[in-house]
């Protein structure tokens, strides 16, 4: 078929992308690979409370009549349906003791959207004809985030300072914040706003309350917006495994998100932030899709307006996914010991990943990814989550994401097999092959 002749925008959407890469693969995999064992992406686990929980939601939605007929005849206003923006609202205040209102909230169609939306909002080529960039403070970041904008090169991240494990048999690792090297970025006057991840996707990192107080101190003393991405994180979903607090400042735009609740196919994301970026949103809405999905809104409404929504984090997501990620660092070591590798895994703290380092592995991660995907193994290379250094990082070359949302089978095979791989570049024994099937739930 011939090519197109597209504008400089539809180049820019329409080229490789790691998240296109990434989707297509889970898509096909999915659809096409029954045996495809799913440690990537970002597709939560079914958990058998939950989805009772969203089916008697369903149930009784079936059943509200009138209530129903309007979920599905009738538009809402582009901010989002006026009641679901008073629930978000009514919870913040009343748990979080945020002071915000519904003019503080708004929907989007996922928060994949929302990041489209408030990227293109406060950076590329301003009206002024300056152009300004989103800060990441710290690389590794959302691989999602990688494209999005209409504008090239719209990111600057910074390097993080590494807690590398001390001692023989030590296999723990964490980044940390450089705040002196975000200070030197944002003092160069091209930052239009600072945007993480909480917990970080891919590294499953917490920042530390003090670390998004200091960055909040930094945004505002440079008159821009922070951006917290709280997709796995406060005050819902909640898949976290310590406790944190949720973050508010005036000159702070938090977003959420159902996705991680178990329902992305949903599509429903909302943005909390100062009323002038609500109102920019909700223009952006109705220009590109008129207005979002109900259904979701609807769906968890009920929750939001008793609170119960608060509640499923700490008692049924947190503690499932920590089980899961025990049986995963337990296979890493199982399966990885035997190779010799110089291996380490950042300290999981939040969301369902754990992210590998593999120091002094003779091939990249991308083509160990290839490898893995020939084997029936889908997992997510390192290389994509390093996007806007200023300079190459042997580091992100080395990295790899393992999701563990999978049946605790279904990651160890995934595991034992990555170690396989491992093993013929380390010269070392590979791991033997277990006997039976692998269960997929």
């Amino acid at each position: 078929m011939k090519t197109p002749n597209l504008s400089k925008i539809g180049r820019k959407l329409t080229g490789h992308s790691g998240i296109l890469e990434l989707m297509d693969d889970l898509g096909h995999a999915m659809s096409e690979h029954p045996n495809m064992l799913m440690l990537g992406g970002g597709n939560p686990a079914a958990i058998p409370e939950m989805q009772t929980i969203w089916q008697h939601q369903m149930h009784t939605l079936l059943g509200a009549g009138s209530t129903f007929d309007r979920m599905l005849a009738n538009y809402d206003p582009p901010q989002g349906n006026p009641r679901f923006l008073r629930a978000i609202a009514d919870l913040l205040q009343r748990f979080c003791h945020w002071p915000v209102t519904a003019e503080n909230v708004a929907v989007t169609n996922g928060t994949q959207t929302t990041f489209f939306l408030l990227f293109s909002l406060l950076a590329g080529t301003m009206e002024s004809g300056r152009p300004k960039k989103i800060l990441l403070p710290m690389a590794p970041e959302y691989i999602g985030y990688a494209d999005q904008g209409l504008d090239e090169n719209l990111f600057v991240s910074c390097r993080p300072r590494i807690s590398w494990p001390q001692g023989p048999g030590g296999r723990v690792f964490k980044y940390h914040i450089d705040l002196a090297a975000v200070s030197a970025c944002l003092e160069q006057g091209t930052i239009g706003a600072i945007a993480v991840s909480r917990p970080t996707n891919p590294t499953g990192n917490m920042l530390t309350d003090q670390e998004i107080q200091d960055l909040s101190d930094l945004a505002a003393r440079h008159g821009i917006y922070l951006i917290i991405d709280n997709a796995y994180g406060v005050p819902f979903p909640g898949v976290v495994f310590h406790d944190s607090r949720p973050f508010w400042a005036p000159h702070v735009i938090n977003t959420l998100s159902l996705s991680k609740l178990g329902l992305p196919g949903l599509r429903t994301g909302m943005v909390i932030g100062p009323p002038e970026i609500i109102d920019a949103v909700a223009s952006m809405n109705a220009i590109i899709g008129l207005a979002n999905g109900n259904v979701g809104q609807q769906l968890v409404l009920p929750l939001l307006e008793s609170g119960r929504i608060l509640e499923f984090g700490p008692r049924v997501l947190a503690p499932f996914y920590a089980a899961r990620r025990q049986a995963a660092i337990a296979a890493l070591h199982e399966f990885l010991e035997p190779t010799g590798a110089d291996w380490a895994m950042h300290a999981s703290e939040g969301a369902f990943f754990l992210w590998l380092a593999l120091r002094g592995l003779p091939i990249t991660t991308t083509e160990l990814y290839q490898r893995l995907k020939k084997r029936d193994v889908l997992v997510v290379p390192g290389e994509y989550f390093f996007y806007g250094l200023p300079e190459p990082w042997s580091h992100q070359h080395e990295c790899l994401r393992i999701s563990f949302a999978q049946s605790p089978a279904v990651v160890r095979e995934g595991i034992r097999r990555l170690a396989q791989e491992i093993a013929q570049d380390m010269e070392a024994p590979c791991p033997a092959g277990l006997p039976g099937e692998i269960s997929t739930t």
